[in-house]
């Protein structure tokens, strides 16, 4: 018996064995792998080292799986189109049978349908409108000699809501009311009137009004009675002007028992009041007389 070295063909250790170990397995010594001794050598002169052949390097047979899935399938072809066939027949002598209920039921289906929509596009359903800002609070000017004129030329009649000042007081026209031939422009809804301005037409009607300017300087013959009414440390107090003022009334049409109108109004006061912006009158007539008997 000889010996003869071979390496290990998973780490490249040498070994050394004697020809009768060929064929046979062993450890590797330094990976611990399985390894099949190779042949030895023919000669006793051994020009370069054999290489081992590790034990799970063996080719194993396997089955082509796509071969073995054909012949299964084709193996079972014959008998999955029976079944196949058998059950479109079934399928068939069903829809035969049962055609007109089905087909009623597919119509029925298809109107309820078709009410549905028609019912829900002719009633949209609703979003709510997000509610509109809150009208911003009216605001009497600025005290100033701008503000307060006796002369009338010139005179712009702001589009705001009627304000100024009365005995040195700020003043919004709250109300405005005709009853009577008096015009009331009053701060407050209710109640008598402690804060605002009271103009006498003389018992002039709502129609004779309506639709009418009217200038009246300082120097006017005839002019209307004005009652400026306010409160002075608590207690109500008035004064009535005869003439001396300066006023440009304008009225609209009447609508109803509502008259639009637009004032702007200067007492020759030592305070210097004044009105100016627009209103609208609620017409208050007076109630009906019943007949004598």
């Amino acid at each position: 018996m000889s010996e003869f070295k071979y390496a290990c063909p998973v780490c490249g250790q040498h070994i050394k064995c004697d020809s009768s170990q060929a064929g046979s397995q062993m450890e590797c010594p330094t990976c611990f792998q399985k390894i099949t001794v190779p042949q030895a050598p023919s000669t006793e002169e051994q020009k370069f080292i054999l290489t081992g052949t590790k034990k799970s390097d063996r080719p194993v047979p396997t089955i082509p799986e796509s071969s073995s899935s054909a012949a299964a399938a084709a193996k079972g072809f014959p008998g999955a189109l029976v079944v196949v066939l058998i059950l479109l027949f079934i399928g068939g002598a069903v829809a035969f049978v049962y055609r007109g209920t089905i087909f009623k039921s597919k119509d029925n289906s298809t109107a309820v349908a078709s009410d549905t929509t028609d019912e829900s596009s002719q009633t949209p359903a609703s979003t709510p409108k997000p509610p509109k800002p809150p009208k911003p609070a009216p605001v009497a000017p600025p005290a100033s000699d701008t503000n307060w004129t006796l002369a009338l030329e010139g005179v712009t009649i702001p589009d705001s809501t009627a304000a100024g000042r009365i005995h040195g007081q700020d003043f919004i026209v709250e109300r405005a009311m005709l009853q009577n031939g008096t015009l009331t422009l009053r701060e407050g809804r209710n109640g008598s009137v402690t804060f605002g301005l009271m103009i006498n037409f003389g018992g002039a009607q709502p129609e004779a009004l309506a639709g009418q300017s009217l200038d009246v300087t300082t120097n006017a013959p005839m002019a209307a009675r004005i009652t400026m009414a306010w409160q002075d440390a608590g207690q109500n107090a008035k004064e009535n002007i005869e003439g001396g003022y300066a006023m440009r009334l304008t009225f609209g049409q009447l609508a109803g028992n509502r008259l639009p109108g637009r004032i702007y109004f200067c007492a020759p006061d030592e305070l210097k009041s004044y009105v100016a912006g627009t209103f609208n009158v609620q017409i208050r007539r007076p109630k009906p007389q019943p007949p004598k008997s």
